[in-house]
């Protein structure tokens, strides 16, 4: 999913990189406020592993490539803000020290996966697990649970949608090409990874209730 230098024109990373710049400013001057002592060591417990899990890429016809997203696995933890400042973080150091993702996509690659496969997927989250609680009158860790694996898969589908837009708006590839063979490919992609997101909350559940507790930012 991450886009290599090339596959957008001018216009397309020029606006992202803007857009991004924004979401990061926010995000920061968002987290600079609520930071407390437990998110600091967390945040960098998350994005190693986010890194590592991200490194595994499936190449993918008409698109980049496939892989892990676990921005709302962050944003469970740490709340949107300061989960999109990590994932920012782990798609700088993969653009410039792996060569995975470009540097002039930078910006839509953060927009991909900072806004929508992050901050949008945690809203997701929050929705679905108010919406369990509705209707089973109270709040559960089965719920807990199952909107974090359901919020995964769409923050993956969605964030590989809007990367296939990118691309076809710069004319390289064709729109239901890209489509086609980015979102097919991330559809499976996102239910593992919603099954690794509900195993880590899970367990995080019985360990240390209290990390799901911290203030989100």
């Amino acid at each position: 999913m991450h886009i290599p230098d090339g596959f957008l024109s001018p216009p397309i990373f020029a606006g992202m990189w803007v857009i991004a710049i924004l979401i990061i400013g926010y995000a920061v001057k968002k987290t600079n406020k609520k930071l407390g002592d437990k998110h600091v060591p967390l945040m960098g417990v998350l994005a190693a592993f986010i890194f590592a899990a991200q490194m595994l890429n499936t190449p993918v016809a008409g698109g980049t490539s496939g892989h892990m997203l676990g921005g709302v696995l962050a944003a469970i933890f740490l709340g949107p803000f300061a989960a999109s400042i990590v994932m920012a973080s782990v798609f700088t150091v993969q653009a410039l020290f792996f060569a995975d993702g470009g540097i002039t996509s930078l910006g839509a690659n953060i927009f991909n996966m900072g806004l929508l496969g992050t901050i949008f997927g945690y809203f997701i989250y929050v929705g679905i697990r108010k919406a369990i609680e509705k209707v089973t009158g109270k709040e559960s860790k089965k719920g807990i649970i199952i909107a974090a694996g359901i919020a995964s898969w769409c923050a993956v589908v969605l964030a590989s949608a809007a990367c296939s837009i990118e691309i076809s708006a710069s004319g390289m590839f064709p729109l239901t090409e890209s489509l086609i063979a980015m979102v097919s490919i991330h559809a499976v992609i996102g239910l593992i990874e919603g099954l690794i997101t509900m195993a880590v909350v899970s367990f995080v559940l019985k360990v240390r209730p209290d990390l799901l507790n911290l203030e989100k930012i």
